[in-house]
């Protein structure tokens, strides 16, 4: 076996998981799920049917990934942070029908304890901090904080905050990361390689 799954891990059959890929305790992997090479799973780790979970991604304890999650390669998810599947929720009403995909984009950070709303797509190498409630699309680079969760800035590839463009210019003081703003939006204009 060329991945790892701790024995008091459940994975159902038909359910796909990369090579390096590591499923720690207590957690369930529903079928027809597609968990990429080189990913962690903390404890008590959820992904429901159908979900596809990207290369490298870091999945931390106590979160659940519902039918309609996608994360492509390289998300962090956060200890205890939620994805909710369904706007309005009842328990005497099935509404499996109206579950809203939502989409994690490359290199996203999600800090521990935010709620992402169903239907949303969260940008490339955007920061959510803890706590925040994502209740709209995120554009790629932003920093997202609070409730509801508002753009207060952004965020270079390797995780540092970017200060105040000027000239529509700014760039990352921790790796030299170059980036112009344009019409509400972040664009790298060189991305450099970090590890």
């Amino acid at each position: 076996m060329d991945h790892f799954v701790h024995p008091s891990s459940f994975v159902d059959e038909g359910v796909n998981i990369g090579k390096g890929t590591r499923i720690w305790h207590f957690c369930h992997v529903l079928k027809g799920s597609r968990i990429g090479e080189n990913c962690v799973l903390g404890q008590n780790v959820m992904v429901g049917p159908d979900v596809s979970v990207g290369e490298g991604c870091k999945i931390q304890n106590n979160v659940s990934l519902y039918k309609g999650v996608r994360l492509e390669e390289g998300v962090f998810c956060g200890p205890s942070m939620v994805f909710t599947n369904v706007i309005i929720p009842r328990a005497f009403i099935e509404r499996k029908d109206e579950f809203r995909e939502t989409l994690v984009k490359k290199g996203a950070t999600i800090g521990a304890n935010a709620t992402v709303i169903c239907g949303v797509t969260i940008g490339r190498y955007a920061m959510i901090g803890a706590g925040a409630v994502v209740t709209r699309d995120v554009p790629d680079h932003a920093l997202i904080l609070g409730i509801p969760g508002r753009p207060v800035g952004w965020v270079c590839r390797c995780g540092a905050t970017l200060p105040r463009a000027v000239r529509n210019r700014t760039r990352c003081p921790s790796c030299g990361g170059e980036y112009l703003q344009d019409n509400g939006n972040l664009k790298a204009v060189d991305e450099p390689v970090t590890k």
